[in-house]
């Protein structure tokens, strides 16, 4: 029986693809960003999605499909719990339906969002935590997914916070391997008490493994001293195929500013709007923020 996992040259192939194509997306940067191959080919040039956060979390997948293609997105991250219901205990054949949606569709399964983290002191919760994050991994692959998103996802008190950083970084540097023998990108959102630009870096410089990747989040802690500018220099280097967005008239927040800056670096990796308010017509709404964010990459290009 063939086995659905890549042989040794095909992992080495992927992690050759990983390193190679991240040189073309990040010419101005100090170090090639490094973009992984995948299942469903990353477009040319930033596309817009969705994060089924907010307003898909009660779509099933052929409701988000159709709601896609009224709304002109390209490409959907499927967060874990909510209506789709694309997770780890699905069987083989609702995992080969799920694909099968996405492939006869104009739509790409980005990948998946998951909970999964790695700050734990507790070192059955950590190995629990890496074991289901690998189980979504095989669900990734099998749904025709490009990644899983991951979490760091906080300090805690009494703990010196090298220690935790290391620890997350061994974490996602045992998931960068096994992820790779699939297919997927890890991608570490910067996300919860280790939001701030410095304990992400510190993390990074552990977690070297080539198929581990960084998820722009889009923090207010992203604005701190130095400044957005800077603290997006310093880590795009790491950037994977996903970035995170809120809605782009978020108050508070350079939105201009971010589209600028992917567009100067030439990012060829989805835009996903991860909207944390509920809205009376979410169609409307995404159409709305489609408009907008054509207007600020066309700015930005100008």
């Amino acid at each position: 029986m063939k086995s659905s996992r890549m042989n040794a040259t095909s992992r080495r192939e992927f992690l050759r693809s990983s390193l190679g194509a991240g040189a073309a997306i990040a010419a101005a940067t100090v170090l090639p960003c490094r973009q992984a191959s995948s299942a469903q080919p990353i477009a040319t040039g930033m596309r817009l999605g969705l994060v089924t956060y907010q307003w898909g979390n009660d779509w099933d997948v052929p409701t988000l499909i159709a709601n896609c293609q009224k709304t002109g997105l390209k490409g959907v991250e499927l967060r874990t719990q909510h209506a789709h219901h694309v997770e780890p205990d699905m069987s083989a054949i609702a995992r080969k339906e799920v694909k099968k949606r996405f492939a006869d569709s104009p739509i790409a399964l980005v990948g998946l969002g998951t909970n999964q983290d790695f700050h734990h002191p507790d070192p059955v919760k950590l190995r629990r935590s890496i074991e289901l994050a690998k189980a979504f991994v095989k669900l990734g692959h099998d749904v025709g997914g490009s990644g899983v998103k991951v979490k760091p996802n906080d300090l805690p008190k009494g703990v010196p916070e090298d220690k935790t950083t290391e620890q997350i970084g061994n974490a996602l540097n045992e998931l960068g391997a096994f992820a790779a023998d699939y297919g997927q990108q890890i991608r570490l959102e910067i996300h919860g008490g280790c939001s701030q630009i410095p304990v992400i870096r510190k993390i990074v410089a552990v977690a070297t493994h080539p198929n581990v990747f960084l998820c722009w989040n889009s923090n207010q802690a992203d604005l701190e001293p130095p400044g957005l500018e800077a603290n997006f220099n310093s880590l795009k280097s790491r950037f994977g195929a996903t970035t995170h967005v809120r809605p782009l008239d978020t108050p508070k927040y350079p939105w201009g500013d971010l589209v600028k800056l992917f567009v100067q670096m030439d990012y060829r990796g989805w835009i996903l709007l991860e909207a944390d308010v509920k809205v009376d017509d979410r169609i409307k709404a995404i159409l709305a923020q489609r408009a907008l964010f054509e207007t600020m990459v066309a700015a930005a290009k100008r």
